[in-house]
């Protein structure tokens, strides 16, 4: 058993870059094996999006948590702002799901 360390296994479980083949570059049968490859990969971006989900909901609830019980709009920010990015990057997840379950190959 390999030995992965921490910081490793937190990117790999925050973001999916290492699960996919880029399908722009080489011949036209390297471009389909790296699209069939992406697209069974696919069905893990649903997970990535649920854990995003979960720092979304997370950090909102400390923001309103921390705005609610200290009174300090200026240090809920510090909630808000982490809370508002995950939105933007649960839609980008889900445009690349949608796109290798709708889109073509680059053949």
């Amino acid at each position: 058993m390999q030995h992965i360390a921490f910081r490793t296994l937190l990117y790999r479980y925050f973001f999916f870059g290492w699960l996919f083949k880029d399908a722009s570059c080489g011949n036209q049968l390297e471009r389909a094996a790296a699209w069939r490859h992406n697209k069974e990969r696919a069905h893990w971006l649903l997970t990535y999006m649920r854990r995003w989900a979960g720092c979304t909901v997370l950090f909102y609830g400390l923001g309103g948590l921390v705005e609610l019980l200290l009174q300090s709009p200026a240090l809920s920010a510090f909630f808000y702002i982490p809370s508002a990015l995950s939105v933007s990057v649960n839609a980008v997840i889900g445009a690349a799901w949608l796109g290798f379950k709708a889109l073509p190959g680059p053949f």
